[in-house]
Order: C-alpha cells, then sequence, then structure tokens
C-alpha cells in the first residue's frame, strides 16, 4: 500500500500518520498566541514569551486528560482586538456529559482574558475541571514574583529555582513577574481557588498554577444545575516608551562556543523486564547491545514475577560483557528479610550475576500528593539494610522506580547507599510533540535539584522513555492502539521515529552537567526497544532510529565532557566530549521540526574530521547498514528536523 510524500515523511519523523491539532497564530498589537487545541500556547509580548499556556482543562480519575472536539469556533482578528469562542463537549463513563463554552479576547495594549463555563445534563465525575496556568521556566527560574492571595495579602517572593517537592504557593489570585526590563505581566485567576505546583517535578518545563487544591478530596461530582465558571485575565504593563518592535533572527545561524569541562559522560544502559528477557536475549546474539554496557533487569513479584524470570534474566546475562543490575519493587507484605533472601536465593539458584540491585518499596511507586496520606510502608534504612544483607557482595542503590517527583517528596537516606536512581517521563501531563520536547528544559534542574539534595553520591537516571511504563498517579497507563499523541500512555509511536532517537539524544544533552553513572533510556525489544516489535506499524525486527542514536550515545561513555553554548537558542542541543587516546567529539540534536543552520567555527573542528548523521535521509539506510561517515563541511551545518549529528576529530 503506497502513500503520499507528506504522509510518509510523517511517518519517519514521528512514527504514526496521525497528525496534531492544527496551530492557529493569532494577533493583536504587539502580543501574539498559538490556539492548539482550544488552549492557548506560547502567549508572547514582543516575541518573548509571557506564558507557556493557559487551558481549561478536564481530568478523569486516572488524571487522565479529556481531548473534547471543538465545535461552533468562530476567529475574528482584528488590528486592536482578535476574538475567539467554541464549545466543547467531554464524553465520560457511563454516558455522563460535561459542556464547556469558551470565550477568548486578545487585545493590543497588552490584555488576554480567556473564560469558560461548564455544565452538565447528566452529573459529572473529574479529578480536575478548570484552568490550568504555565509560567515558562527559562529566564524566571529563581526571580521575583508578587502573589496576590485570595484574602488580599501581597507577598514578596521568588520562584523557586531548585524543585520544589510541594506546592510553593497557595490560595492564589494573581501573579505579577517580569517579562523583560520595564514590561511586566499580571496573571489573574478568578472562579476559584488557585494554588502552584512546581511541574519540574513531573520534567514539565512549567510552573503550573491550577484548580481546585490538592488538599481537597478527588475525584468530586460536578452536579446536574452546577456551573464551573472560571476566567484567567493577563494584563501586560510596558513602560519602555516607544521601542520598535524586537528584530527576527530566525534566518541566522546557531553560533556554538564550548562551555565548562564537566564530568565523564555516563554509561548507557538498556531495561528488560520478565516479559521481554527472550526476545532481548534473541536480539542480543543477532544484533548486539549497540554499544550500551548496562542491563536493568526488572523484577516485580507484585506482578507474578518469580525464579523462572530470575533465569531468564541470568540466560540473557550470561551473553552479556556488561554490567547487570537489578531494580527490585519489593512488596513489603512479609519480613524484609524472607523476601529479600528468597530473592537472593532465586538469583544464586539461577545463576544470575549480578554487579549491583536497586531496591525501592513497591507502594512508592504510587504518588502521595499534597493533603493525602502517606501509605504504611516500612522504614527505608530497614529496607537498604535488609538488603545489604541479602545481597553483600553487589552495589546498592535506592531511590524510587517512578518519578523526581517521588524522589523529591520522599527523600531516601543515602548513606547506606552506592548510588540514587530514578525514572523521568515526559508525557505526564501532556504528550503533544511541543510540550514532550520542552521537557528537556526541566532535566537539568532535576539534576541539579538531586544533585542539591544527595551531594555527589552516584546518581543513575531511568528508565527515562517517551511512553509511561507505570502510572504513579493513577490505576493504569493509557491505551494507544491508534498510534496517537496520548498522555501516560504505555506505547508511544514516536519512538519508531527520528523524534523519538532526538528525545534521547537531547535527554543525555540535558542531563550531561549532573555528572550521572548511567543513564538509561531505552529497551532491547518491546514498547521501548531499539527494535520495533510485532504489535508495531513498521516490520519486526527494524531497527529503529533510537537504536542508532544509542549506539551514538554508547560510543561517548566515559569521555570527559564539555558544555557546549548555543546562545539564546532553545531549538539544539549539544555537548563534547573527548577520550584518554585524545579523540574529541561533538554530539548535535535539532529537537524541532524546522531545519537549523549552525555555525561551528569556533569549536576549534579540524579538516580531517569526520561525521555521522542520523536524518530522514540517512534513517532508512542506517536500519540496515548503519551510520554512514561523511566528511564535515567548512564551519556551518544544516540539520533536518530531528536530525542527530556526531563529528570526531583528533585534538591538535
Amino acid at each position: 500500500m503506497s502513500h503520499d510524500p507528506a504522509t510518509d515523511r510523517a511517518f519517519r519523523l514521528f512514527g504514526t500518520r496521525v497528525a496534531e491539532p492544527q496551530v492557529q497564530v493569532l494577533g493583536a498589537g504587539r502580543m501574539s498566541v498559538q490556539l492548539v487545541g482550544g488552549g492557548l500556547r506560547k502567549i508572547a509580548y514582543d516575541g518573548i514569551e509571557v506564558l507557556r499556556a493557559i487551558a481549561f482543562v478536564v481530568r478523569d480519575r486516572d488524571w487522565g486528560t479529556y481531548s473534547p472536539a471543538i465545535t461552533d469556533l468562530t476567529i475574528e482578528e482584528g488590528a486592536q482586538i482578535t476574538c475567539v469562542s467554541y464549545r466543547a463537549l467531554c464524553h465520560g463513563p457511563e454516558s455522563t456529559l460535561l459542556s464547556i463554552s469558551v470565550s477568548i479576547a486578545l487585545a493590543a495594549h497588552g490584555g488576554l482574558t480567556f473564560r469558560a463555563e461548564a455544565e452538565t445534563p447528566t452529573g459529572f465525575e473529574t479529578n480536575r475541571c478548570g484552568f490550568c496556568v504555565l509560567h515558562p521556566i527559562l529566564g524566571l527560574a529563581g526571580s521575583p514574583v508578587i502573589v496576590e492571595h485570595v484574602d488580599g495579602r501581597l507577598q514578596n517572593a521568588d520562584l523557586p529555582f531548585l524543585i520544589e517537592p510541594w506546592q510553593p504557593f497557595q490560595d492564589i489570585r494573581a501573579l505579577t513577574h517580569q517579562v523583560m526590563p520595564g514590561v511586566d505581566a499580571q496573571c489573574r485567576m478568578e472562579g476559584d481557588t488557585f494554588e502552584m505546583e512546581d511541574q519540574r517535578n513531573w520534567s514539565d518545563a512549567s510552573y503550573k498554577t491550577y484548580v481546585r487544591p490538592l488538599a481537597l478530596p478527588w475525584p468530586y461530582e460536578i452536579a446536574v444545575g452546577q456551573t464551573v465558571l472560571q476566567a484567567v485575565t493577563l494584563t501586560v504593563t510596558d513602560t519602555r516608551g516607544e521601542v520598535p518592535p524586537a528584530e527576527s533572527h530566525a534566518d541566522q545561524p546557531i553560533h556554538l562556543t564550548w562551555g565548562e569541562d564537566l564530568g565523564r559522560l555516563p554509561e548507557i544502559g538498556l531495561v528488560v523486564t520478565p516479559e521481554e528477557a527472550k526476545s532481548a536475549c534473541a536480539a542480543l546474539a543477532a544484533y548486539g547491545a549497540f554499544g550500551a554496557t548496562g542491563l536493568l533487569l526488572h523484577f516485580d513479584p507484585e506482578a507474578g514475577h518469580g525464579f523462572s524470570d530470575i533465569q531468564a534474566f541470568a540466560t540473557l546475562a550470561a551473553s552479556f560483557s556488561s554490567t547487570t543490575s537489578l531494580e527490585i519493587a519489593l512488596p513489603c507484605q512479609r519480613p524484609l528479610a524472607e523476601e529479600l533472601g528468597e530473592i537472593a536465593r532465586f538469583v544464586a539458584d539461577a545463576g544470575l550475576r549480578l554487579d549491583a540491585v536497586m531496591v525501592s518499596p513497591s507502594v512508592d511507586r504510587q504518588s502521595t500528593p499534597p493533603g493525602s496520606r502517606w501509605p504504611d510502608c516500612p522504614a527505608l534504612e530497614a529496607v537498604y539494610a535488609a538488603a545489604r544483607a541479602a545481597f553483600p557482595d553487589v552495589q546498592l542503590g535506592g531511590g524510587m522506580l517512578s518519578y523526581f517527583t517521588e524522589i523529591n517528596r520522599k527523600r531516601v537516606p543515602a548513606e547506606p547507599l552506592d548510588f540514587i536512581s530514578h525514572a523521568t517521563n515526559p508525557i505526564v501531563h501532556a504528550a503533544d510533540d511541543t510540550s514532550v520536547m520542552q521537557t528537556l528544559e526541566a532535566l537539568p534542574f532535576i539534576g541539579a535539584s538531586v544533585r542539591a539534595i544527595y551531594g555527589q553520591k552516584p546518581y543513575r537516571m531511568g528508565p527515562s522513555t517517551i511512553a509511561m511504563r507505570q502510572n504513579p498517579y493513577g490505576s493504569r497507563t493509557m491505551d494507544n492502539p491508534n498510534g496517537e499523541r496520548i498522555a501516560m500512555a504505555s506505547r508511544d509511536p514516536r519512538h519508531n521515529g527520528l523524534f523519538g532517537a532526538a528525545f534521547a539524544v537531547g535527554s543525555a544533552a540535558a542531563f550531561v552537567g549532573a555528572g550521572l553513572e548511567q543513564l538509561t533510556l531505552a529497551a532491547l525489544t518491546g514498547p521501548f526497544g531499539l527494535f520495533a516489535g510485532p504489535q508495531e506499524p513498521v516490520p519486526e525486527g527494524t531497527i529503529r532510529p533510537i537504536g542508532r542514536s544509542i549506539e551514538l550515545l554508547a560510543s561517548m561513555a566515559g569521555w570527559k565532557a564539555r558544555a557546549v553554548r548555543a546562545g539564546s537558542s532553545r531549538d539544539l542541543l549539544a555537548f563534547g566530549g573527548r577520550c584518554d587516546d585524545g579523540r574529541c567529539a561533538l554530539m548535535l540534536v535539532n529537537v524541532t521540526g524546522s531545519t537549523l543552520k549552525v555555525d561551528c567555527q569556533d569549536l576549534g573542528i579540524t579538516d580531517m574530521a569526520s561525521m555521522v548523521m542520523l536524518d530522514e535521509a540517512s534513517m532508512v539506510a542506517a536500519a540496515s547498514h548503519g551510520l554512514e561517515e561523511r566528511n564535515v563541511p567548512a564551519s556551518q551545518l544544516s540539520l533536518m528536523p530531528y536530525a542527530v549529528v556526531k563529528i570526531v576529530w583528533e585534538a591538535a
């Protein structure tokens, strides 16, 4: 079956031909917004992002986000004011309905009003029904903010620089911050009591102000006849006088310069579940590990994992020449020594070679939101002592099998541990392409926050994949049979495309300053695998683009790291490395859907340098034959959307 070039290109980039909602750019005077799926994104004044997003959000009992169809959409653009109105309908369980009427007004003088009115003819269950307002983090983290509370009290504070585990501000009516010198923005939120959470906990690149307070019970019921009426008003005040509009530098090359020397680049790991152990063993025999030097073996007795699964891991580990770590979700339902002793006997009887174990109580995978009761759990000191006794001859890791949120809220005692670990996931709250790539902005803050809490304790990260392996915030991950972009989904189509490869390299670049010991970004097989499985829209066994990106990252493991600066651009991520034998390397990744020009002339790349490039022109050949070396062009590169580039040269 043939496809037209446009849809085939979409599949190469995103692993799906399902298109994202249309983006409409609207403006009035110096104000501009993107209208996407009924919400506003990239709300800017004079080209500077003031707010990342405003949206009226409805969440189900598992914190899944409804995506209601938009009807009766009307847009009236004018030089002084632009108006938008529409209706949306949410279909809940058992034929329940929620109808939402929206009006938006964008004013040239720097004003924006977003009103929403929700009603239900049936009653409607929800965990959240109301506005979410996102402030960006880059340029705002650590900066002053004025908080107006619901009682009228004003608070002069700073937006957190390190990631706050709990809400930095509560009982909010308005927030005021500086956009640029001479330009301030006040965001006023009415109709309910708002509070802010630091969404960097979940790797979102924003501070989120939302309703309703999490200390109140959820899910809750919107009753028949009840109206939910809310409004967000943004007011921009510009005291600069007559200032010409900012010039666009979109066509200028991104100029790269070297930054500071860092530590060593991490080893690259691959996660394996018992369900994938057999196929992973076959893939390892046929193709190798793409340079990865760590296997992270997941073991969960509550999921039915037992001795036969440890035997399967032993067979896999016997054919893998590098390190193996066993990740244990400990039930903590019997005496700790009994549970861990049993797992240790499984390991010994199966002959599983281990270099490390990472132990976390199973219950700690579930989030404990503000106001909720902490679940019963043995003291972590006791868990780690029992683990050390059961596995005395290997490294012991602790932390969380879920995300930074959980390790930030329940800080583990690090003294008994040889390393700290947690995972990340970019689709907890949103799954559109822009939001997923923007999560890379939050990763350096996660690394800095871990270092602030745990000092220089060895630090491992992962698995960090686009798809979600476990949902700490609800009863399940979301199914995704049609290859869509769905928050909290257990499969994500972009893992099949260049987007997934770029996200993996972007994650490595974003964490380069954290001094990671090991970084796990994929599996060998399965939904997170380097190879397509039987339920994927590409032939089974096909090497995905992420396989080649893992290969490139693994080839620099252990090299001395060096930061690379890209000016003010957020479109390109880069880092450098130097091997002990004198070779130098530069890794680049375009994290956008546009072609980028890159100026490398100040990096000292020699004429004898070689380059490999993974992009839409090379990905098909790369899947079968690997990446082909090319000569490096004179000082300027052109990177296609989501392209990954590695340049290697001998140091002068």
